[in-house]
């Protein structure tokens, strides 16, 4: 009896239909095709949390003008280095021209005309103690 075809009349009370299971994969589909067809956001759910979806929206915005900042910041500071470079080079080229042009043999050839020459003495420190005031 577990197999037999049962008309609809000659069936027992007692005999219970089996219950239908729903089909989750239809739902995917369904949630899927509304997505699509932009009928979700005339849902009530996306209407009352409306201003929750603006706030992240925002938010997004937010991260992308920060990702553009950092660039921004970035190229400005490899400039400024390449600028700092180059004053950095211009430093020790001007000081190692100062360095040549100022060394003691140098200055005693280029003041010689003028009469001046180099002391042989060593100078000497006339110091007064403050109990002297």
């Amino acid at each position: 009896m577990d197999n037999e075809f049962i008309e609809k009349g000659d069936a027992p009370e007692t005999v219970v239909q089996p219950k239908k299971k729903a089909k989750k994969n239809g739902s995917k589909g369904n949630f899927l095709i509304s997505l699509v067809n932009g009928e979700f956001l005339t849902k009530e759910f996306v209407l009352n949390n409306l201003s929750f979806i603006f706030y992240m929206i925002f938010m997004l915005l937010l991260l992308v003008a920060k990702g553009y900042y950092g660039k921004q910041l970035t190229k400005n500071v490899d400039t400024s280095q390449k600028e700092l470079n180059e004053i950095l080079g211009d430093f020790v080229a001007k000081k190692a021209l100062l360095e040549e042009k100022t060394r003691r043999i140098q200055l005693v050839e280029e003041l010689a005309p003028h009469g001046l020459k180099e002391t042989v003495n060593p100078t000497k420190v006339i110091r007064l103690s403050k109990d002297n005031e």
